[in-house]
């Protein structure tokens, strides 16, 4: 499992150990409050912290969604999803929030109307039977620019899926 290490801020982090090439994400819950979770992803280790916060990792390549809402006493503060792909040790990243080191953002939105409709979007796609950590990168994509460009994206289909697992098992 992955080793925690104590920074100057006083929080708990995972580390970045070489060669163990994890991408680590922390999640916290703290009801009516604070809510970081993820929605899919093939989850490889995964470390509890305390009731409150866990560190889960993902190998390399491997895609997840993660889901992130705060309210205050009022309302709702923040409202958003990422789906990200892991990457190797090394390999070149974005940062992200609560994502060690961080990894290749394939779509994000903000705002509770957008995230509705991504978290439909990943539900229509897990009715037809796939796991949506297992759709094609470009699909993921082309949802985030057509909803940033106010159009409705492509719904993923059987064949679309198809293609795509052809396609990586012609791709060196």
């Amino acid at each position: 499992m992955g080793t925690v290490v104590e920074f100057r801020s006083g929080r708990s982090e995972p580390a970045a150990i070489a060669g163990e090439g994890l991408t680590h994400v922390e999640l916290t819950w703290v009801e009516k409050k604070i809510e970081c979770r993820i929605r899919f992803g093939s989850i490889a280790q995964e470390k509890v912290l305390d009731r409150r916060r866990r560190i889960v990792s993902f190998r390399p390549g491997d895609i997840f969604a993660l889901v992130r809402w705060a309210a205050n006493d009022y309302d709702t503060i923040i409202s958003r999803v990422d789906i990200v792909r892991a990457l190797a040790f090394g390999e070149a990243h974005q940062t992200l929030p609560f994502v060690r080191p961080g990894g290749e953002i394939l779509l994000t939105a903000q705002g509770s109307p957008k995230v509705e409709r991504i978290l439909e979007t990943i539900k229509d796609i897990e009715q037809l039977g796939i796991d949506p950590g297992a759709v094609s990168p470009d699909h993921w994509r082309h949802v985030h620019n057509r909803m940033t460009a106010g159009q409705a994206p492509r719904t993923y289909t059987l064949d679309l899926h198809r293609a795509y697992l052809l396609r990586r098992r012609v791709q060196p």
